[in-house]
């Protein structure tokens, strides 16, 4: 798995990442990004969506859409594939292999790097808004590709990593909408029974 990984770094990921900082690195974002990022942060912002969707009966299906499909990222991401995977972070491989210090915007991350938490978290929340509403869906999907960019800003992933996140998050946002669908069919059918 080391050996693919390097060879990924090497071959794609370092020169993509080398080349955003070289082009299109500017104080501006150097202050929104790590703004931007925090929205990931531990998948707050989009539990806290998926709270405030379960407030509303009429909305309360999404917030749990939402909720479950967080859920399964994070056993399937962090607790899982990460450790699993154990891929240090492209600014360790820099300066590992190179001798190259990367001047990092944001604390130092010191998990690995192998899939994006952020990415995930952000792409399977907005998928699953997605599934049942595009109006709110669409804005969300342009927030999670923007915070999945502002990782490979902050020089903080590769890019396979937030690629691989995108893919498996579709993934996960659809299984979660299928087991809370299953899930409320398995419940009017109870219920209808009862009555």
């Amino acid at each position: 798995m080391e050996a693919i990984f390097s060879f990924f770094a090497e071959s794609f990921d370092l020169p993509i990442l080398d080349w955003i900082a070289e082009n299109l690195s500017c104080k501006a974002l150097d202050v929104i990004m790590p703004l931007i990022t925090m929205l990931g942060d531990a998948g707050i912002f989009w539990i806290a969506i998926a709270v405030a969707l379960l407030i509303f009966p009429k909305t309360r299906k999404i917030g749990l859409s939402m909720g479950a499909a967080l859920l399964i990222g994070l056993v399937v991401c962090n607790l899982t594939i990460k450790p699993l995977a154990a891929r240090i972070r492209p600014y360790d491989y820099q300066l590992e292999h190179f001798g190259k210090q990367i001047a990092l915007l944001v604390a130092t991350p010191h998990d690995y790097s192998f899939p994006s938490g952020h990415t995930i978290a952000s792409f399977e929340a907005a998928i699953a808004l997605t599934v049942y509403n595009r109006k709110w869906g669409i804005p969300a999907i342009v927030l999670a590709a923007v915070i999945a960019f502002s990782r490979l800003y902050l020089y903080v992933h590769y890019p396979t990593d937030v690629l691989f996140s995108m893919v498996l998050s579709v993934g996960i946002a659809f299984l979660a909408c299928w087991l809370v669908k299953k899930g409320y069919a398995l419940y009017e059918a109870k219920k209808a029974t009862k009555e």
